[in-house]
């Protein structure tokens, strides 16, 4: 993860959650009075954002003592303990929400990204995440399907170029697209790369008759496995080829049985639960 990226997510989501103060605390907590909470796990699962919990807290107090049972990516069962820090009482109320929500979400991103994973081994196709994110949070979700065994796709509109259907539309159809993309990057001297989505068989056939030296990676969008395989036999092996469009945990595998490289899951994020997660304040 980018350090400066979590560092102004961190900020951010602090200064939404406390305002003008953290009343409930101020109202009945001894300032400087010191604590200690841990966090149960009360679901199983894949544990995400016990790193993040450690920015959170130290962020906030940087002499907080952060002390992990588990790490980012351990399966977890209910009743073990993830971490327990120490720190001022201020310090752990005031991040106890920010430091569940990102861990709930996280762990149920990488939870279901590893069932996702689990239906590939034995094949050679990786899974892929989009940008079908929540705005100001997709580093820690992208973050947590790389904890889960997904692969990142592009973080952003700057990372790479993608020509989706619209552009494609807008632009005047697939060659006038890919053309004006590679101009693009010479004039610009930009080392992006640059993907293209096909439609159909028809689609595919252009692509690869105009796209030798400016592509590295054609979408097969909404192609049924029949037709990834037939798209394959066109492409023999001159891009990367990365199926997308509606496929799921009942449909993975028989995407994957087509060999083509990468298989694409929106809902690896947006279909996610969040898991059952709780601080508690340990009284000795």
């Amino acid at each position: 993860m980018d350090n400066e990226q979590l560092q102004l997510l961190i900020s951010n989501a602090l200064t939404e959650d406390i305002g003008t103060g953290d009343h409930s605390t101020l109202s009945c907590i001894p300032p400087h009075k010191l604590g200690k909470a841990e966090l149960k796990i009360k679901q199983e699962g894949i544990l995400a954002g016990v790193e993040v919990a450690r920015r959170i807290f130290e962020q906030v107090e940087p002499t907080a003592v952060f002390t992990p049972f588990k790490k980012d990516g351990d399966v977890m069962a209910i009743g073990e303990k993830a971490f327990e820090v120490t720190a001022s009482i201020y310090t752990i109320l005031t991040c106890e929400r920010l430091v569940l929500n990102c861990m709930q979400r996280m762990s149920g991103i990488a939870t279901l990204t590893h069932q996702y994973t689990e239906k590939l081994k034995g094949y050679k196709t990786k899974l892929l995440d989009t940008r079908k994110t929540t705005p100001n949070f997709r580093l820690l979700e992208k973050e947590a399907v790389r904890i889960g065994g997904g692969t990142n796709h592009r973080f952003g509109l700057y990372d790479m170029i993608m020509l989706k259907d619209n552009h494609i539309d807008y632009a005047g159809g697939l060659e006038l697209a890919i053309n004006k993309a590679y101009d693009y990057t010479q004039i610009h001297n930009l080392p992006l790369k640059i993907e293209v989505e096909t439609r159909s068989l028809l689609d595919v056939e252009t692509v690869c008759q105009i796209g030798k030296g400016k592509l590295f990676r054609i979408m097969l969008d909404n192609f049924s496995p029949a037709k990834i395989t037939q798209a394959l036999a066109i492409i023999q092996g001159e891009y990367e080829t990365e199926a997308s469009g509606g496929i799921n945990l009942q449909t993975i595998e028989s995407y994957a049985a087509t060999n083509v490289d990468y298989v694409s899951v929106g809902g690896l994020i947006h279909q996610a639960q969040s898991l059952d997660l709780s601080l508690k304040a340990v009284i000795v």
